[in-house]
This record gives C-alpha cells, structure tokens and sequence, in this order.
C-alpha cells in the first residue's frame, strides 16, 4: 500500500525537520511536496507529511514496501538532521551523524535522486585543542561532519555539500525553533551574567540567518531538480563580511540598554590571559558544575572564533547574494530582540 498520496509536484524528503535549519526549509519550499523523515517530533502542514522512522535503521525501519514506495516517490533529499551538540556521548552522535548519513546514501542511490547534505563550515577548524576535560567537545562533532562529508563524496551519489556557519534567527524577526550557543552568550551578557568574554576585540566571528540559509538550500535543490545539475561544495556563511568579537558585543549592549537593561561592559580577554591568569585564580577553585560551564563556554568561543574568514559561496546560489555586515548586524540585534523577549527580559524591563 502507498504510504504518499500527494500532487505532481516535485518532492523532497526532508530530514531534521523538526530543527532549525529544517523547519525554515519548510517555509521556503513551498512549491514542493514534502516528506519529513521524524523520529520523534511530528511534523504537519500543507504539502507536508511525516513518516515516523529510524535514521540509523537499516531502511530506517520500514518495511520493504513502504522503503521502495518512499524511493519511487522522491525527486531530491535534504538532509539536515544531526547530533549538533558539543557535550553528546561520542558514539551517539557517530551514530546519528555517520550512520545516519550512510542511511541516507543508500536511500538516493535506490531512488536515483541528489543528495543535498547539510554539512558545517567549521569542518574547516582543524586547530581546536583535544582532551581539554570541558563536557563540551566541539571536536567529536566536527570529526563525525568530517566522516560524513567523506561518505557523501566517495558515495557516487549525486550531492552538493551544503556548509553553513553559525545559524542565527530569521533576519528580520530574529524568530528561531531552538535557542543556539551564540543566543547563549550573547544572552549571557544581556543578563549581566558574563563579565569576561575569551576572544580578541578583533576575532571574526562567522554566522549567518536562518533565513539565508533555508533560500540557499531551496535555491540549490530547485537548480538541481530543473537542471540535473548537483555536485559541488557550498560554503554559506558570511566570510570576509563576518563581524568582530568587540562589534558583537557592542551590538549586545547596544540592544539591551534600547530594551531598558542596566548592562556592564564586559571585558574582552585571550584564551591565553585565561589559561594563564584567569583560570588558575577564579576557575578552578569554582564548584564543579560553575567550572564545567565555564569550560563549555570557553570551547564555543574558540569554536566561534574564526582565525581566517571562511571561504563564501552564496552569490554562487540562484537568487542569492552574500549579507552585507550593515544586513549581518540587523541579523543579530534581531535574534537578541527576539532573545529577550522570549526569555521575559523585554517584559521584565516593562514591568
């Protein structure tokens, strides 16, 4: 029996629907029919129907029949969902990430369709310290991206590998499915709660819209369905045009005073200054669950620093143009806007 009964319009199966990236994507591909591949979340909407499944199953779980009915059904796949976190069991997110990917692989070369795979720019990173004892290591997720790209490109299949950086909130209404490490911080400082921030006033740090993202995919998977052609590697983020550490904070600031915040400028320091002097004196006498965060912390902003502007490839997308750093700075007051208002620091301030 067939699992789908949708109209001739192209379909796409979607993974990580119920994420970030995904539930943009939904927004943007509209003119197609979807298929979310969930494994917990359901996912609904017009033009949208969810299949509940196993990424890491063989045939994700389905029977015979429902896998080569999904096959025959499907013009493309996106593939979006991964373990994202730093402090995740090391296996788990091999499992997700690797496995899962694999799953995937097989599912298009059955069906005979691109693969359009969510990677991350920061596969880029190879100079982030192991073993460091933080809970948060940004190396086990990097590493499992790696081995996924490597599947992709010995796989045959054909795919574009798609490598955002850090994913913000909608560009104009900063509105985001899940709170990220970078609303982390920068919230932190919002609630006068990060006197420190380890990063140079001059570090880069690359991030990029939700917004701009979900049109980049849907702009390659329209290029690849109408055209036939797929295969390359796409570097979505904002490069030369990324903002500094110290504009960052400044915008932080900036935004939470307009919002009635009594805010102190927090002091920007090397990770050197806080191995050296900062961590001996203040850090290790902490608690074990303060020293922990703070060690969590102290590896997304290493992971966030970008030593050398990443590579850029929007104007590369149909339809697509690379952010400006006056349309990157809208971007961040935006999801620091919608930050405080939806952690009640807006209604806090009013009251």
């Amino acid at each position: 029996m067939s699992i789908i009964n949708f109209t001739n319009r192209r379909t796409v199966l979607l993974t990580g629907a119920g994420g970030v990236v995904g539930q943009a994507l939904l927004e943007q591909l509209g003119d197609h029919n979807i298929i979310c591949l969930t494994h917990r979340k359901p996912v609904t909407g017009r033009g949208v129907l969810g299949i509940r499944g196993d990424l890491t199953a063989p045939r994700f779980g389905l029977d015979r029949e429902e896998y080569d009915d999904l096959a025959g059904r499907i013009d493309a796949i996106v593939h979006c969902a991964a373990i994202t976190g730093f402090s995740v069991d090391k296996g788990a997110t091999e499992d997700l990430n690797v496995r899962g990917t694999a799953e995937i692989l097989a599912l298009a070369e059955r069906a005979g369709v691109p693969l359009h795979h969510v990677s991350t720019a920061f596969v880029a990173r190879k100079d982030l310290a192991r073993d460091t004892g933080s809970t948060a290591r940004p190396e086990v997720y990097l590493d499992s991206k790696r081995a996924a790209e490597h599947l992709v490109r010995e796989s045959g299949v054909a795919a574009n590998i798609i490598r955002p950086s850090v994913v913000i909130g909608d560009s104009v209404t900063g509105r985001i499915a899940q709170f990220q490490g970078l609303h982390g911080i920068a919230g932190a400082m919002l609630k006068n709660a990060l006197p420190l921030v380890p990063l140079r006033p001059d570090a880069r740090v690359d991030f990029i819209p939700q917004d701009l993202l979900a049109r980049a995919i849907a702009g390659l998977v329209r290029a690849g369905t109408q055209a036939g052609t797929v295969g390359g590697d796409y570097w979505i983020t904002a490069g030369e045009a990324a903002l500094t550490a110290g504009r960052i904070v400044e915008l932080a600031l900036e935004t939470g005073r307009s919002l009635g915040l009594e805010l102190d400028l927090p002091r920007l320091v090397s990770q050197d200054m806080v191995d050296r002097l900062i961590r001996p004196v203040f850090i290790d006498p902490l608690p074990d669950k303060q020293r922990r965060r703070f060690d969590d912390m102290l590896a997304m902003t290493v992971l966030f620093c970008t030593p050398e502007p990443f590579a850029c490839c929007c104007d590369r997308v149909p339809g697509l143009a690379a952010l400006t750093p006056a349309e990157l700075e809208g971007a961040f007051v935006a999801s620091l806007r919608y930050y405080a208002e939806a952690k009640g620091l807006a209604r806090r301030v009013a009251a």
